[in-house]
This record gives C-alpha cells, sequence and structure tokens, in this order.
C-alpha cells in the first residue's frame, strides 16, 4: 500500500513536470517569434499567424518566412538530438555519449565539404553567395550531399553491427569513423579556397535558419523517427540492465540495436543535413531530464527530452539572434554554453543510468 502511494506520488510529480516544461516550451516558442534584430510585438505576430493582420507586409514576411520556420526547425532539432542522444547513452552505456558519436555527423559534414569545397563558381564570402554562384547546385545540393554522407556511413555501421557482437567495438568503430572522415575534411580544407573554407566554416557553426521547403522533411523525418524511439523504450529500459538481461527477457538484441542505430541516424542524420552539426544538445538534455525528472524510465525520458530539448534549442536559437541587435553568433556556439557545464556535472557527480526503472 506504501509503495503504491509512493507509486502515485512520482506518477503525479512527472505529470506536473511535464506541464510545467510544457508551458516553458510554449513560451520559448513565442518569444523566438516575436525577439529578434525587429521586435514585433506578440499582438501583431498572433495576428500575422492567424492570417488576419493588416500592417506592414515587411514584418509579415519576417514571421512567415523566417521566424516561423526557424522556431519549428528548432522545436524538432533539439528534441530529435536529445532523444538520439539519450539512445547512444542506453545503448553503449557512456553518459558521455551524444547523437553523433557513430560517425553520423561526420558522414554529413563530408558530404558538404566536397559539394562546397570541391564545387565550380566563383568565390563568395558566405555559403548564400556561394550557392547562388554555383547555379544548378543550391542548398538542396548542400542538404542531399549532407544525407548521402549520413547514409554512407550509416549502412557501414549496420553492415558491421550484423557481424559483431561487441557494443563496445561497434562504439569504437564508429569513433574511428569519425576521425577518418574528420581527417579527409581537414586535408580538403587545407587545399581549397579561402572563401570556400569561410563558407563551409559557417555550416558547421549550426543553425535553424531554414525555409519551409526544408521543414517540410525535416519535420516528417523527425516526427517518425520520434515515434518509433517512444516505441523503442520497453527494450532501452532493458538494456538498461545489461545485454544478457535484455536477451533473457527474450528480445533480439541485434534487432533492437540495429532499430536503435537506425532511428538515432535518422534524428541526428536529419538535423546535420538541414540545420549543420549542432553540439551538446545531444549530450546535455538526457542528463538534465534524468537529474530533473529522477528516473532512468525511457518511457519517461524520451518525452522529456523531446520538450526539454525542444525548448533549450529555442532559446539557444534566441539567444544565438541577439534580440535588438542585427548580430548573429554561432548557435553551436551558444549550445555549448549549456552544455559543456550539464557535461562537468556528469563527470564529477556521475549519472543515473540504470536507478528508477521498471519494466
Amino acid at each position: 500500500m506504501k509503495g503504491e502511494t509512493h507509486t502515485r506520488k512520482d506518477h503525479h510529480r512527472v505529470l506536473i513536470l511535464i506541464v510545467l516544461f510544457s508551458v516553458a516550451f510554449c513560451i520559448s516558442f513565442v518569444l523566438d517569434l516575436v525577439l529578434g534584430s525587429v521586435d514585433i510585438p506578440f499582438h501583431e505576430t498572433f495576428s500575422i499567424i492567424m492570417g488576419n493582420y493588416v500592417g506592414d507586409a515587411s514584418r509579415e514576411t519576417i514571421i512567415m518566412d523566417l521566424r516561423l520556420p526557424r522556431a519549428i526547425a528548432a522545436s524538432f532539432g533539439g528534441a530529435a538530438l536529445s532523444v538520439a542522444g539519450l539512445q547512444m547513452q542506453t545503448l553503449f552505456r557512456n553518459p558521455l555519449a551524444d547523437s553523433y558519436i557513430l560517425g553520423i555527423s561526420s558522414g554529413a559534414t563530408l558530404g558538404v565539404a566536397l559539394v562546397v569545397l570541391l564545387a565550380g563558381g566563383t568565390s563568395g564570402g558566405t555559403l548564400p553567395q556561394l550557392l547562388r554562384s554555383m547555379g544548378f547546385f543550391g542548398s538542396a545540393t548542400v542538404v542531399s550531399a549532407a544525407f548521402l554522407g549520413s547514409a554512407a556511413v550509416l549502412m557501414i555501421v549496420l553492415f558491421v553491427s550484423r557481424r559483431i557482437e561487441s557494443t563496445v567495438t561497434i562504439l569504437i568503430l564508429g569513433l574511428m569513423f569519425g576521425y577518418v572522415i574528420s581527417s579527409v575534411v581537414t586535408v580538403l580544407v587545407h587545399f581549397s579556397d579561402p572563401d570556400k573554407v569561410k563558407a563551409f566554416s559557417e555550416w558547421t557553426f549550426g543553425t535553424f535558419d531554414i525555409r519551409w521547403t526544408e521543414v517540410s522533411i525535416l519535420v516528417p523525418v523527425t516526427a517518425v523517427a520520434l515515434l518509433m524511439s517512444f516505441l523503442l523504450s520497453k527494450p532501452l529500459n532493458a538494456l538498461l540492465l545489461g545485454e544478457g538481461y535484455a536477451m533473457s527477457m527474450g528480445m533480439n538484441f541485434k534487432r533492437i540495436r540495429i532499430a536503435i542505430i537506425i532511428t538515432t541516424a535518422l534524428l541526428a542524420g536529419a538535423v546535420t543535413a538541414f540545420c549543420g552539426p549542432i553540439a551538446f544538445l545531444g549530450v546535455a538534455v538526457p542528463h538534465l531530464c534524468r537529474g530533473v525528472f529522477v528516473t532512468a524510465d525511457h518511457r519517461i525520458l524520451v518525452p522529456a527530452c523531446i520538450i526539454v530539448g525542444g525548448c533549450l534549442a529555442l532559446l539557444s536559437d534566441m539567444i544565438a539572434h541577439l534580440p535588438g541587435s542585427s548580430l548573429t553568433l554561432p548557435l553551436s556556439a551558444v549550445t555549448s554554453m549549456f552544455g559543456a557545464p550539464v557535461v562537468i556535472w556528469v563527470v564529477l557527480h556521475g549519472s543515473r543510468f540504470g536507478r528508477g526503472v521498471s519494466i
């Protein structure tokens, strides 16, 4: 009876926290729309979104064509990277693993490097200028190259994972793939035109500034992968207690591992392709959620990471655009400000792996 009461209190606490973070997410979303180099009042922003705004057409363009797709990209991008990081930390039982640990981000980076650094056209000082100079080639080519690079690394990882039993070996191989690809990118950068290197560096900073055509692909891909991740909650809980325990419950460990790798690749690959590599969200948010929700149960952590990850991504995007200023900070620099203290805390105090789980 006492245990039942305790469980009920835990459920109420989790529900309250989910509601509070959901409210924080909604506030962050609105602030990301309202604040920027041009401050647009909330009532005007609301009228523009509802389609009954009569006023300055430039403000309508700012909200509908710039800020709204950016806020949606931040919401889904933050959620995707956070859940992908959670899955990698559980699969490899490594508190510092993130969504890019298998070399998925490095594959995307190589694809973009090949397009941007080896492309024809006049040298441009920024990535948009370079893409315009490429004629037929453009942002769609960059996104496609990033997807193909991610997919190539994913195929290699899946091929290896079907033949190797040890998860630790897969982790080491993933890291090695990343190092090899990074060395190739470094060589390309060394021999490339300085203006093209500058344009490539701009992509590596990460940004949620994407357009509706890109949002229309990013959202469904990440939504499906997030749903798949939630459906994997029970196997992920079993993995917290070890691979042997998971198999003793009748789970096909190799299939579960492949499913986790595929969902993580979809989440991290889609975000990297459209938004560039974004640091630390995948490492930090799962630990924040474990600490705040005081659980390692993935049935709670997956939705928690979706909400908290989206909220932090929106706040990072808002800070990166320095409200009231025309200047913009690199997004990964801002997310690192959030993420690095969390990683330091994890190193100093450990993590909650395996505690508070019921299967």
